[in-house]
C-alpha cells in the first residue's frame, strides 16, 4: 500500500478550475478553507510547497472588462497575468497570515529551471524558505514570458518544483477526482486508484480538458507524472472542490489515483 501519511515535503498544484469560478473571480468561500487546510497540514509537521493556477482567469476578472473567452493575445495574456498575479498573492498572504504563517512568492520560466547556476538559485530559495518554515509560492511567470519558453500549463510547473524541491508528494487538485480509463462522463467510465505506468492508452484516452480557464486538463496531468516517477516522487490526482478532502488523503482514506515508480499495489 502506499502510506500517504508519512510524506512530509509535499507539493500541491491548486488548478483554475478549483481557485476560481466560470467568470474567472476567485472563489474566496473556496480559497479561505484551502488555505485553512493548507495551514493546519503545516502545523501537523508537514513542509508545503503550493503551486498555483489563475492568475490570468482572476486578471481577466479584475480588469475591468467583459470576456466571453480567454484572451488570444499575447500581450492580454501578460497584463492579464501582472493583475491577477498581484491579487492571488495578496489574498494568500492575508489569508496564510490568519493562522501565524508566512508566504514567499517564486514566480519560474523554463529559461530559468534550464540554466544550471538560476535552477541552483531557486533550489536554494526554496530550500532556505522550507527550513524557514515560509511556504512557497511558486507561479509562472507568465507576465513577462515569451510563448516558447513559457509552462504550457501549471501541472509541468508543479512537477519540476516537486523535483526542485526534492519532494516526496505531488498533490494535483483539479476538478475530478482521479484519472479515470476513459472520460469519466462516458458511462461505465472507471476510476484508476493506483498507476504504476502511463501506457499509450491511457495518453489517447486524455485528450479533452474540464475548465474553459484551464491550460492544461488530465494529459498534462500525465506528463507531470512521468516527470515526477523518473525521481521516485508519487503523485496523486485529487478532486479539490471541498478542501478538507486532503485531511483524507493523509490518512489513507480519499478517493484518488496514485501514480507510483515503486511498483506498489493498494
Amino acid at each position: 500500500m502506499v502510506d500517504l501519511s508519512v510524506k512530509k515535503r509535499v507539493v500541491i498544484k491548486v488548478g483554475t478550475s478549483t481557485l476560481a469560478y466560470r467568470t474567472g473571480r476567485l472563489n474566496l468561500r473556496r480559497v479561505e478553507k484551502l488555505i485553512r487546510v493548507f495551514s493546519d497540514l503545516k502545523n501537523s509537521g508537514k513542509e508545503l510547497v503550493f503551486v498555483t493556477s489563475g492568475a490570468v482567469g482572476v486578471g481577466m476578472g479584475r480588469c475591468g472588462r467583459s470576456w466571453t473567452k480567454p484572451p488570444d493575445s499575447m500581450p492580454e495574456k501578460q497584463a492579464c497575468a501582472a493583475i491577477g498575479q498581484s491579487e492571488l498573492m495578496n489574498i494568500y498572504s492575508r489569508e496564510f497570515s490568519k493562522y501565524n504563517h508566512t508566504v514567499g512568492q517564486i514566480l519560474m520560466t523554463r529559461d530559468v529551471v534550464a540554466n544550471p547556476v538560476r535552477r541552483q538559485n531557486v533550489v536554494n530559495t526554496l530550500n532556505t524558505l522550507l527550513s524557514w518554515g515560509v511556504v512557497p509560492i511558486i507561479n509562472a511567470n507568465d507576465s513577462v514570458s515569451v510563448e516558447h519558453l513559457d509552462f504550457d500549463e501549471n501541472d509541468t510547473l508543479s512537477a519540476v518544483a516537486a523535483k526542485l524541491c526534492g519532494a516526496d508528494l505531488l498533490v494535483i487538485l483539479t476538478d475530478v477526482d482521479g484519472f479515470y480509463d476513459k472520460n469519466p462522463a462516458f458511462p461505465g467510465a472507471r476510476l484508476l486508484p493506483l498507476v504504476n505506468k502511463i501506457t499509450f492508452e491511457m495518453i489517447a484516452s486524455a485528450k479533452e480538458k474540464g475548465s474553459p480557464l484551464a491550460k492544461g486538463g488530465m494529459l498534462s496531468k500525465l506528463e507531470a507524472a512521468t516527470l515526477v516517477m523518473e525521481d521516485d516522487i508519487d503523485l496523486v490526482i485529487l478532486k479539490g472542490d471541498e478542501p478538507a478532502v486532503l485531511y483524507d488523503l493523509f490518512e489513507n482514506r480519499a478517493r484518488c489515483t496514485v501514480f507510483t515508480s515503486k511498483g506498489e499495489t493498494i
